[in-house]
């Protein structure tokens, strides 16, 4: 699969008063009507045990440029996503709390309609609460072959 191209997204959720999130690779449009996502998440990792729990999420496409923002969550031992925004652009979402990521192709919330487990990971399906932003002139963020790439 490391061949296949994808686009670099971070998750976001708020927890009581921790903000949690990771960068995926593995954020797909389900349906156009209703407008629904999917994100898979390792089931061993903390992110998915909390959404187990917390249905409202927000996911950042990133762009270009934002390769830092990409590799603080993916790396191991993060700290909360408060401190890996530090000095980035960034806001809460409307509709789900959590924090969003500025300055990417496009931010979306989401709540958590489906849950499926899939072999180590467990598939979230969550329906759009809302559209953030859209910026179609950015080049979206890719990752191949384990490096992040830029489309042009």
């Amino acid at each position: 699969m490391r061949q296949l191209a994808a686009g670099v997204a971070v998750l976001t959720v708020k927890d009581d008063r921790d903000d949690l999130g990771t960068t995926v690779a593995t954020l797909m449009s389900v349906s156009l009507d209703p407008p629904l996502v999917l994100v898979s998440l390792d089931s061993a990792g903390y992110l998915a045990e909390v959404l187990l729990r917390r249905d409202r999420w927000a996911a950042s496409l990133l762009a270009d440029g934002q390769q830092a923002v990409a590799s603080r969550f993916a790396a191991a031992g993060r700290p909360g996503a408060r401190l890996l925004l530090a000095g980035a652009a960034h806001h809460r979402g409307e509709h789900s709390e959590a924090l969003v990521v500025d300055g990417g192709v496009a931010a979306i919330e989401a709540e958590t309609t489906q849950v499926v487990p899939a072999g180590d990971h467990t598939l979230f399906v969550g329906a759009v609460l809302g559209v953030d932003y859209v910026d179609a002139q950015k080049s979206p963020l890719v990752r191949l072959r384990s490096r992040y790439r830029t489309v042009q």
